[in-house]
């Protein structure tokens, strides 16, 4: 308790921007810019999710069920590309804190870069504060989180930190799924590039963090859960790493919504298909569901997505339980959330600069 404690008074006195009270905002702006990369500005706060902008080559990587546990050689993150879509959100101010879900390479490989150019906070996993060091960010600018943390991020703007897994199970994709944190500082070579394999220098952070975001605003409290990975196989199974019991992730979900005070949510932000879909439904009971991760991880980022967003399976599951599915379209679609729910705004502006339609 007093480390979550401490944590969230860090956080209070960081995020604070003046000494007047201010009322709690009334909504949330979220923009979907790739993969699970979501950029969110309510009041004083613009948060970067994730944010891998790069796409490493896909003939880099080899090893392991996924192909994916090891690299032929160390890439460093294209901080051209990271500044480009820096410029288009409005520049150094449009982030000031970024966060991870978890720390494979198609999820954090830019955070370090992003956290270079914005003098940005980042909150993740020990390995998000290993990768960040290595890639030349101050230790004290990153704060490790295990599962269980509150920040209040601005009066009436809460946060919790969620412990949860990551997608596959042990015997389909056990160098992907099996949790695992960094044990040491990678160590870069001279023109600062790591292995992005997730078996070297980027596994998943002892799984994944999910968050939950809760406004308390002046038309009332509205909500979001933004979770970039997860696998039905063991959601209700502990995530234990290096022996310690980190709770079973539906099991966490319930405690932080118990926490929060809340028995539903206005937005699930998510990935994992049906499967995963039945068992936190009636955990999380949200009113509607943006889909995340469904775009691919190779192609440039500023070809957009290879093809429209599908799923047959899951779209009947969240109509019978009345979700509303917001169906993503381009790199960028940006949405209003607040009391009332959650409906499309323009993003001309932004798209346009990034030469998306």
């Amino acid at each position: 308790m007093r480390k979550v404690s401490t944590v969230l008074i860090i956080c209070a006195a960081l995020f604070a921007t003046g000494t007047v009270a201010r009322a709690a905002p009334d909504h949330v702006d979220i923009t979907w810019m790739s993969i699970t990369n979501m950029h969110f500005e309510l009041g004083a706060q613009r948060i970067l999710a994730d944010g891998y902008i790069t796409r490493l080559p896909a003939e880099n990587f080899y090893s392991g069920a996924s192909g994916y546990g090891r690299t032929q050689r160390p890439l460093r993150p294209d901080e051209a590309a990271v500044q480009e879509v820096l410029d288009a959100l409005g520049g150094k101010a449009a982030v000031n804190l970024l966060l991870t879900g978890h720390n494979h390479f198609d999820h954090s490989f830019d955070t370090g870069t992003w956290a270079k150019l914005t003098g940005s906070r980042v909150i993740g996993a020990a390995t998000a504060c290993l990768q960040t060091r290595a890639q030349g960010i101050p230790a004290e600018r990153c704060t490790p989180v295990l599962g269980g943390e509150m920040f209040e991020l601005e009066p009436g703007v809460h946060m919790y930190v969620i412990r949860w897994n990551h997608s596959g199970g042990p015997a389909q994709n056990p160098e992907l799924h099996a949790p695992r944190e960094l044990e040491a500082l990678p160590v870069p070579d001279a023109s600062g590039a790591l292995h992005a394999g997730v078996l070297e220098d980027f596994p998943n952070g002892g799984g994944n963090r999910a968050y939950l975001f809760t406004v308390d605003g002046p038309q009332g409290r509205f909500s979001w859960f933004f979770q970039d990975s997860g696998s039905p196989v063991d959601l209700r199974d502990p995530v234990i790493v290096d022996g310690k019991n980190y709770g079973a992730p539906l099991d966490n979900l319930r405690a932080a919504m118990k926490k929060a005070g809340i028995g539903s949510v206005d937005l699930w932000i998510a990935t994992g298909g049906r499967d995963l879909a039945a068992l936190v439904l009636p955990v999380l009971k949200p009113k509607a569901y943006l889909p995340v991760h469904w775009d691919g991880l190779f192609s440039p980022f500023k070809a957009g997505p290879s093809a429209p967003y599908s799923d047959p399976e899951l779209a009947p599951l969240l109509a019978s339980a009345g979700v509303r599915l917001i169906t993503p379209v381009q790199y960028m679609d940006k949405w209003r959330l607040d009391r009332a729910g959650i409906e499309p705004l323009e993003n001309a502006a932004v798209k346009k600069a990034l030469g998306f339609n």
